[in-house]
């Protein structure tokens, strides 16, 4: 009863912000709704960006995939890890100064279309289908997440599966629906620091008074349970070029990238960047260590958690996700247990709420504004128009989620391999373009939706007919063991980079809008 009340408390705090915001941001436009007005700060900032990048995935697909796997996968949270740092030093200051000086955009369609000074509509109509695709799975993947919550601390829902998915699918519609960009930020803000409470806790708590037994490193092979490797440098070198992979996806992600172009200035970037990266090394590294823990720890009724949770359940669903869950629940009481636990549902509420909005963005400014009303459509309307395209998209996502319901073995059920999806057709379609737009001069529109179209076409392909993730090894030509990330990437970056040198150079409002951005002297 206990964590059911911390729950229902947490809950109370996210849908007040939420209400607050839409009272408060009633009358106002586009650019408040789905930017803040450019008006954050750069602790909400970078907390917001952070909590919106790792999603649930941190306190339970990664910590699984390396409890499960071993260490080999902790070059996961090292790509992840360097792909932050290079983010906020290299893009965060240059695409807030680019995106407000290219026509003050509010969407990362309308930064790349300002950004050559184009007319086509080519570019915005392109990303927006896949956004729409992407997002649409990795907000499935944070409703899987809190569901696998509610199931756990409420157990009135174990048989009630579709029911817990509705009622987390609905809590998250809410706030974002009422209160836009500045209640999702702000409820970011404190589900950051949730996250960062609650994995520095629990490794400590866990070495105070936990119990292990080294032998649930060796092989149980009656038990289908391969052995733990405890050593990241003996991984197979695909193990490390898809770890290392990861740490691309950054370049490209619409809901962190937004982040940067939301900051008040340019100049308080270095303040939220020390934040972040401080706050994701933090993270990454008490997931590891509670992971690494983990694979021999005893709880308190004398089980082996190895056993417990990499012995497939009897209906094909994969348990390994439950090891931050299972560890919380026996080491702590009942409340503060119900408190951290609800740094899972904040992980999936950030992302989730995040990706709503950045989906609806990318729709009604980009498509509906320009090509549907023909920029006749009042402030109002778009506002409205953006909440209902954030209704639409939570409810598809809740019948992807649901799909894993109905068969717990699908890849629907699996968060990391619908995270890894998603986070890998944005890397590779959006990351070569953006890096590309900030950086240089030479580069021109045909370049970019060259670039995105590739990026997106090479990371599909090599997903169906490389690897597992999706089909079965039966139904693919071969899997290579490399992440699609990597392929795509490349192959996005060098198409970009071709079609521009046998395009036309850049005119001079182009250029005008390079300087612009580049002049350190404006700091607006």
């Amino acid at each position: 009863m206990d964590k059911i009340i911390a729950f229902i408390l947490y809950f109370v705090v996210v849908l007040t912000i939420g209400i607050y915001f839409f009272f408060k941001s009633k009358g106002g436009d586009e650019k408040e709704y789905f930017l803040g007005g450019r008006h954050m700060g750069p602790f909400v900032t970078a907390m917001s960006a952070q909590a919106s990048d790792m999603s649930g995935w941190l306190l339970m697909g990664f910590p699984g995939a390396i409890f499960a796997l071993g260490m080999g996968q902790v070059w996961i949270g090292i790509g992840l890890a360097l792909g932050t740092v290079a983010n906020w030093i290299f893009v965060a200051t240059r695409l807030r100064r680019f995106s407000k000086a290219s026509g003050d955009s509010i969407t990362l369609p309308q930064y790349l279309t300002n950004r050559f000074a184009s007319q086509s509509s080519v570019l915005k109509v392109v990303c927006a289908i896949i956004f729409l695709i992407s997002f649409t799975v990795y907000v499935a993947s944070a409703f899987v997440a809190g569901k696998t919550v509610f199931v756990s601390v409420m157990p009135w829902f174990a048989d009630k599966t579709d029911l817990a998915l509705l009622v987390f699918a609905v809590l998250i519609l809410l706030y974002t629906f009422l209160g836009g960009y500045k209640a999702v930020c702000w409820t970011d803000f404190f589900q950051g620091l949730m996250m960062l409470i609650a994995l520095l806790a629990v490794p400590i708590v866990m070495d105070a008074v936990g119990h292990f037994d080294p032998t649930q490193y060796s092989e149980f092979a009656d038990k289908g349970i391969s052995a733990f490797n405890t050593n990241p440098f003996t991984a197979s070198w695909q193990d490390i070029v898809t770890g290392l992979g990861w740490g691309l996806g950054y370049f490209g992600m619409p809901h962190i990238l937004v982040r940067f172009m939301s900051i008040n200035k340019p100049s308080q970037v270095k303040k939220s960047a020390a934040v972040a990266i401080v706050w994701v090394i933090l993270t990454l590294g008490a997931a590891i260590i509670i992971a690494y823990l983990g694979r021999t720890y005893i709880t308190s009724e004398g089980n082996a958690i190895t056993q417990t949770l990499l012995t497939k359940a009897s209906d094909g669903s994969d348990l390994r996700k439950m090891i931050f869950v299972d560890i919380v629940c026996d080491i702590f009481p009942g409340f503060i247990a119900g408190v951290l636990l609800s740094a899972i549902i904040a992980a999936a509420m950030s992302t989730a709420d995040s990706q709503l909005l950045v989906a609806s963005s990318a729709f009604t400014s980009d498509i509906y504004k320009p090509l549907i009303r023909k920029d006749k459509a009042s402030d109002k309307e778009m506002l409205w128009i953006g909440r209902i395209v954030v209704m639409v998209v939570a409810v598809v996502a809740f019948f992807i989620a649901k799909a894993g319901n109905d068969n717990p073995a699908s890849w629907t059920n699996d968060i990391m391999n619908m995270v890894e999806n998603a986070w890998g057709l944005f890397g590779a379609a959006f990351g070569p373009v953006i890096i590309l737009s900030l950086f240089w001069k030479r580069f021109n529109y045909k370049g970019a939706v060259a670039g995105i179209i590739a990026g997106a076409v090479a990371d599909i392909t090599w997903l169906l007919c490389y690897t597992t993730t999706i089909l079965p090894a039966d139904k693919i030509i071969y899997d290579t063991k490399i992440y699609e990330i990597v392929p795509g990437f490349i192959c996005g970056l060098i198409v970009a980079i071709v079609v521009t040198l046998i395009t036309k150079a850049p005119g001079k409002e182009v250029e005008a809008i390079y300087a612009r951005a580049t002049d350190k002297s404006i700091d607006d």
